[in-house]
């Protein structure tokens, strides 16, 4: 279930996925919500690109880190792409 960023105020939060395009976040988001998950969605740059980095919009997914293991799953079972263990973020 999405949900605000005071919601996990008082917990560690793991990025675990990058939505590159609307449809692909919705899904994530979508997945999320499916499988009772409670996580945040920001707006946010990354760089992308193979000869010429550019900076470009993306969504940013985070879950609690108690829920990162469930999460990573849950995305990776449905299509999605979670981020490699040695770039998730934990805040």
């Amino acid at each position: 279930m999405r949900q605000e960023a005071e919601y996990f105020k008082d917990q560690d939060v793991v990025l675990i996925h990058i939505a590159k395009r609307l449809r692909e976040a919705k899904s994530a988001e979508a997945v999320l919500t499916q499988g009772g998950i409670s996580f945040c969605v920001e707006a946010d740059e990354y760089e992308g690109g193979l000869l010429f980095r550019t900076s470009r919009m993306g969504a940013f997914f985070y879950v609690g880190a108690t829920d990162e293991d469930a999460a990573v799953a849950l995305l990776a079972r449905e299509g999605h792409k979670p981020l490699p263990p040695d770039l998730r973020t934990h805040h």
